[in-house]
């Protein structure tokens, strides 16, 4: 247990000094293209697309999960030392998360902004504004402070490897797979098995903002937009970091003709450096009191044996 504490140390620093690698070999990029191969929703009678889900869920998550198991049970520290920050950074990713926001603010033309947005949400970028574009992107970021950075680490912190790559897995089968379109019969456990094991990490990413933006002077905005607005997110999750955010920087998210969460006081360029501090901060506030669990559980495994 007490391992675990450098472990994470070095996959944040790493993930700061690398980010993530832009290759079709990452393990990410693999297991995309088997959820990409069992996925094809066109291959099998929609009778079966249910059975399908289930079947190709519990296949991708062993499939994946097996390294990190390996790594976690049977290597020896010292292996166990070198290996375990590249395993783990494999299943966060927080300085793309930036990059890719940073990539739709700095694009110049409006077509370019378009189609960096569209690397980032699923929606059609090529009607949206200058605004609805950086929405996208900001949006993206909000969500994912939960969805990629504190979720894999939580579960890091509660089952190890293990747990890591079980997120990665399961978020990345809701990502590709979990839409109310042709894919939603065979997405639909990919969909509420990522409800269920992001619902304590978005809590936990909730508090934290609030602990920032009590510090930073804009926790009432933050509550007052969080309790107008979170609800307006389709599913249980995402609504949470996205609702803060907005209120807390005084921005507004929108996805024309779905929702409208926050009430823009300043626009999303003007806002973006602040938004991206937000995710670092938080980030950070997180990693400390998950390295203080870490200790505190290896404290109650030496005397307990729990």
């Amino acid at each position: 247990m007490i391992l675990s504490i450098p472990v994470l140390i070095f996959s944040l620093i790493t993930d700061r000094a690398l980010g993530d690698p832009r290759t079709s070999l990452h393990p990410v990029a693999w297991i995309g293209r088997y959820i990409g191969w069992w996925g094809r929703y066109e291959l099998y009678p929609k009778a079966q697309h249910r059975v399908i889900g289930i079947l190709g869920w519990f296949s991708t998550v062993i499939l994946f999960s097996v390294p990190f198991i390996i790594v976690q049970v049977f290597f020896p520290w010292y292996l166990y030392l070198l290996a375990a920050p590249f395993m783990l950074k494999i299943c966060f990713a927080w300085r793309t998360l930036e990059e890719h926001a940073a990539s739709v603010s700095a694009a110049v033309t409006r077509e370019e902004r378009q189609e960096k947005a569209s690397l980032l949400v699923s929606r059609d970028t090529s009607v949206l504004s200058e605004e609805q574009a950086l929405s996208a992107g900001y949006e993206s970021v909000a969500e994912n402070l939960n969805d990629s950075i504190i979720a894999p680490l939580f579960w890091f912190v509660i089952l190890g490897l293990p747990g890591a790559a079980l997120y990665r897995a399961v978020n990345t089968m809701d990502a590709m797979l979990g839409y109310r379109d042709e894919r939603e019969d065979i997405g639909r456990w990919a969909a509420r098995m990522d409800d269920l094991f992001s619902y304590i990490p978005a809590r936990i990413t909730g508090a934290i903002l609030v602990i920032r933006y009590a510090f930073g002077g804009r926790l009432r905005p933050a509550l007052a937009v969080f309790s107008r607005d979170r609800k307006k997110r389709p599913g249980y999750n995402g609504g949470i970091p996205m609702s803060l955010i907005a209120g807390g920087e005084g921005v507004l998210f929108e996805k024309p003709g779905i929702y409208r969460i926050g009430t823009p006081e300043r626009t999303l360029r003007e806002a973006g450096v602040s938004i991206i501090r937000t995710v670092r901060i938080s980030t950070l506030i997180f990693s400390f009191f998950a390295g203080i669990t870490l200790l505190l559980l290896d404290w109650m495994n030496n005397v307990y044996g729990i």
